[in-house]
C-alpha cells in the first residue's frame, strides 16, 4: 500500500515541474515574442476562472460568499504578485526571478511579527534571518550587473504574495472552500491584466504564440490543482520542502538551455531562501502539559 507522504511527494514534485514549465513558458514568450507581463498574465489566469466556473455550474455550486471584501484583498494581492512575478521573469535569469519570488516566506515572518503581533519562535527567527541574508546574497550581484531596481520590483512581489496567502489563510479559516478562493483570484487576476494590456498593447495571436498561451494556461491550472492535491493527501512537511524544486528545476533549465549563469554569491542566495522555506515549514512541537 502507497503510504500518504508519498503520495503527497509525488504530486508536489508534478507541481513543482508544472509551475517551472510555466515559469519557462512565460520567460521564452517575453524574451522570444516580446509579450508582455500584463498579456501573458491574462492568458494564465483566464484558464483557471473558466475552468472553475464551468465545474461549479456543472457541479450546481454557487460562487456567492459573505466574505466578499476578504476575497478582494486576497485578490488583489495575489494579482500584483503574479504581475510582479512575470516582470521578473521577463527581465531577470529564470533561477532569479523565481527564487525572488519564494521570498514570500520572509516576509510572512516579517508581516507576522509586525502586523499580527505573533510572538516568534526560534524556528521563525531562523528562517527569517537566512531569508534575509539569501535576499542580501542575491542584491549584491543586482548591483553590479545594473539591474538592482528589476531586482528590487521583482522582490517587492514576494510582499505581496505573503499578503496573500495570509488572506488564505484567514479565508480558509473561516470556511472558504479553496476552488472558490482560486476562482476569484483568477477572475480579478483576469480583469486587472486584461485592462492593462489593453493599455499597454497587446499581441498579435499568431501560430507561434499560441502554444505558449494555451501551455501558460494550461501549466498554471495542473500545477495549481496538482498542489492542492498534494497539500491533501501529503504531509505537509515534507509537500512544503519539495515546493522548492521549482527553484531547482527553472535553474537547471535557465543553465542548460537558456545559458544563463549564476554566480556563486547567487548560488548561496538561493540556497539559503530554499533553506529558510523549509525550515518555515518544519511543524512546531507541541509542549505536553503534565
Amino acid at each position: 500500500m502507497i503510504k500518504k507522504s508519498s503520495l503527497g511527494s509525488g504530486w508536489m514534485i508534478i507541481a513543482a515541474f508544472l509551475f517551472a514549465m510555466m515559469n519557462i513558458l512565460v520567460k521564452n514568450a517575453s524574451t522570444h515574442l516580446h509579450m508582455n507581463e500584463y498579456e501573458l498574465a491574462f492568458w494564465r489566469s483566464l484558464l483557471p476562472a473558466l475552468a472553475i466556473f464551468s465545474t461549479t455550474l456543472v457541479r450546481k455550486k454557487t460562487l456567492k460568499t459573505p466574505f466578499f471584501w476578504g476575497h478582494m484583498q486576497r485578490s488583489m494581492a495575489g494579482t500584483m504578485a503574479l504581475l510582479l512575478a512575470f516582470y521578473g521573469l521577463g527581465h531577470l535569469p529564470l533561477a532569479t526571478s523565481v527564487t525572488l519570488n519564494y521570498t514570500s516566506v520572509v516576509f510572512i515572518a516579517l508581516l507576522s511579527i509586525f502586523w499580527l503581533k505573533d510572538k516568534p519562535s526560534l524556528k521563525t527567527w531562523v528562517a527569517l534571518l537566512m531569508g534575509l541574508a539569501g535576499i542580501c546574497l542575491m542584491l549584491k550581484p543586482a548591483f553590479a550587473s545594473d539591474r538592482l531596481l528589476e531586482t528590487l520590483i521583482t522582490l517587492s512581489g514576494g510582499i505581496f504574495t505573503a499578503f496573500a496567502l495570509l488572506q488564505v489563510r484567514e479565508l480558509s479559516l473561516m470556511g472558504e472552500p479553496a476552488w472558490r478562493i482560486v476562482f476569484y483570484f483568477s477572475a480579478v487576476a483576469t480583469i486587472v491584466s486584461g485592462i492593462a494590456a489593453t493599455w499597454f498593447g497587446w499581441s498579435h495571436l499568431t501560430s507561434e504564440s499560441l502554444p505558449y498561451i494555451i501551455g501558460i494556461g494550461a501549466a498554471g491550472l495542473l500545477a495549481q490543482l496538482a498542489m492542492t492535491h498534494a497539500y491533501h493527501v501529503g504531509q505537509k512537511f515534507t509537500v512544503a520542502a519539495l515546493s522548492y524544486l521549482t527553484v531547482v528545476f527553472s535553474a537547471i533549465y535557465g543553465v542548460i538551455f537558456a545559458g544563463e549563469r549564476i554566480g556563486w554569491l547567487e548560488i548561496l542566495g538561493i540556497t539559503a531562501v530554499i533553506l529558510a522555506g523549509i525550515v518555515s515549514s518544519v511543524p512546531e512541537r507541541k509542549t505536553v502539559k503534565r
